[in-house]
């Protein structure tokens, strides 16, 4: 849809009329994962021509601009190519920053992690860098959005004892992905009184079952 000049008119007003229509205050784009530099290219037209439809589309209906943001990976030179930084600057009120699933049981099956670790002194794939990798690609704080994931992980542990981050594993536990939603690891936690540690390295909390 990007790299056609079609697409992306038929993709931005089709949008603008279900924002308005829903009574919406803005859009969020949502397209985590672009795979070229051609990609990124037709992201940065596809911004610009987005905020100057929005900024017609307010002043013919005398509304309020939409709020127009997108979610992003952890870092904006995460994959072989980088995002359009000037374009989202110019045109995007925020980013939303997607901090998760660094590390996960279908990747990283052998041994625990941390899957949205803020810290990580193994990897460079962490929170703390991916933003301060942002910030120097000329994003301010003031433009960056933090998601938090409302979801974990579960691994099933070699050794119940040896329960750590980096602990020894044998794949995932509870589901097929070990996929976990925030409500199923309260439960979790409730029913077997698991106690919930906190590592400080990482900051992340984690418990056994």
């Amino acid at each position: 849809m990007v790299n056609n000049s079609f697409y992306r008119k038929s993709f931005i007003d089709s949008s603008i009329t279900t924002a308005r229509r829903y009574g919406y205050e803005g859009i969020d784009f949502y397209w985590i994962d672009a795979e070229t530099a051609s990609d990124m290219s037709g992201l940065s037209i596809l911004f610009e021509e987005w905020r100057a439809a929005i900024t017609l589309e307010a002043r013919n209906s005398s509304q309020s601009e939409l709020i127009m943001t997108t979610v992003v990976n952890y870092s904006p030179d995460a994959y072989s190519f980088t995002y359009p930084i000037d374009s989202m600057k110019n045109h995007l009120n925020w980013i939303n920053v997607d901090i998760t699933e660094y590390s996960i049981p279908e990747n990283l099956g052998n041994f625990t992690a941390a899957p949205s670790a803020l810290y990580d002194p193994t990897k460079i794939r962490n929170t703390d860098n991916g933003i301060m990798r942002w910030n120097q690609a000329g994003l301010s704080a003031n433009k960056l959005v933090l998601s938090l994931d409302y979801y974990g992980f579960a691994w099933k542990l070699v050794n119940s004892a040896d329960n750590g981050i980096g602990a020894p594993a044998n794949g995932p536990a509870i589901s097929d992905d070990g996929f976990m939603e925030y409500n199923q690891i309260k439960n979790y936690i409730e029913r077997f009184k698991a106690h919930v540690m906190y590592n400080s390295t990482y900051v992340v909390n984690y418990c056994t079952v």
